[in-house]
């Protein structure tokens, strides 16, 4: 019986120069050295992993995540995808969500609202569908809204649940699909490869443990 086995992970933690800069553009710093540990941590865990390919956003925090992934698994193609990017989902409706989410969903603009759910819905059509033969076993390496939205997905949960689904920096998901029953949800956020001091970024503070 085909199938797809999905693994997704969250890039490594993105350099943030102490107090900020004008100059630098978050959206395009790459890992900080904390970040790059945690990527190489990553490959070793997905080093002896079957896989057929691994995909990243384009943004640099992504694609150097994914250059340390590969470079311990030569073998394994990598390429970009829009569709792996950091995007908003969904135009999610905030009547009736608490006013924190309100308050973080009115900070998207126009724009991003339109174009964030068209990347989402065709996000998962090309990382959630069964091949006619065979098996796919794909990492992508991406952003916490899309996993958050591919988790809420598989789940079948209200579109507004992708809201408040964090995970770490190099955290791990695997989400198996086949073609007669639901997607399930092996892992989610995993940390087992990464030490204690690497867990955790990525969250806000009031959620770090």
């Amino acid at each position: 019986m085909p199938s797809r086995l999905l693994y997704l992970a969250r890039h490594g933690e993105q350099d943030r120069p102490p107090g900020g800069s004008a100059a630098v553009d978050p959206a395009h710093t790459g890992l900080s050295e904390r970040g790059r540990r945690q990527a190489r941590f990553l490959a070793e865990r997905l080093r002896d992993l079957p896989l057929d390919a691994v995909c990243h956003g384009p943004l640099r925090r992504a694609a150097e995540t994914a250059e340390l992934v590969v470079s311990a698994r030569p073998d394994l193609p990598g390429y970009a995808s829009e569709l792996a990017g950091d995007y908003l989902p969904d135009d999610t409706d905030p009547t009736g969500l608490p006013p924190a989410y309100a308050e973080f969903l009115s900070g998207f603009s126009e724009r991003e609202r339109t174009d964030g759910p068209g990347l989402a819905a065709e996000a998962v059509r090309r990382f959630t569908s069964v091949p006619a033969e065979g098996d796919r076993r794909e990492l992508v390496i991406t952003h916490n809204f899309l996993i958050a939205w591919l988790v809420r997905h598989a789940l079948a949960a209200p579109p507004p649940r992708w809201l408040g689904l964090n995970s770490h920096n190099c955290g791990l998901t695997a989400i198996l699909y086949r073609p007669d029953r639901p997607p399930t949800l092996l892992a989610f956020n995993d940390t087992g490869h990464l030490p204690w001091e690497l867990r955790g970024t990525g969250l806000p503070p009031e959620l770090r443990f």
